[in-house]
């Protein structure tokens, strides 16, 4: 296992779409997104993250989907999965991020 320090981004491929980690590549976030959103949107990642690994070990399927469900919204709200983010448009881009951010927030208030 490669650890990555925080001080220290991720390698970039040359066309700035992806990071490389431990020599796998993943597509790297929307760098049009505004850091604080994107700080949001992280924390709603790491949170649906923690409730699949509680839900996992509790043995509860349904709260793993759920939680799972949450992993992918916050990740295609970062523009790591879906559509890629450097073949929409910049209003398409934005909507993305604005609308799974206000789905996140409804849910955690829920």
């Amino acid at each position: 296992m490669v650890r990555v320090e925080a001080h220290q981004p991720p390698q970039r491929t040359p066309d700035g779409h992806f990071v490389v980690i431990g020599g796998r590549k993943w597509r790297a976030t929307d760098p049009l997104i505004p850091e604080e959103v994107a700080a949001r949107l992280r924390r709603h990642l790491m949170s649906a993250r923690r409730g699949v690994r509680s839900a996992t070990t509790a043995g509860d399927a349904q709260a793993e989907r759920a939680a799972r469900a949450r992993v992918d919204q916050a990740k295609v709200a970062l523009g790591e999965r879906g559509t890629p983010w450097w073949d929409q448009p910049e209003d398409e881009r934005r909507r993305r991020w604005e609308q799974g951010l206000a789905r996140l927030d409804a849910e955690a208030q829920s």
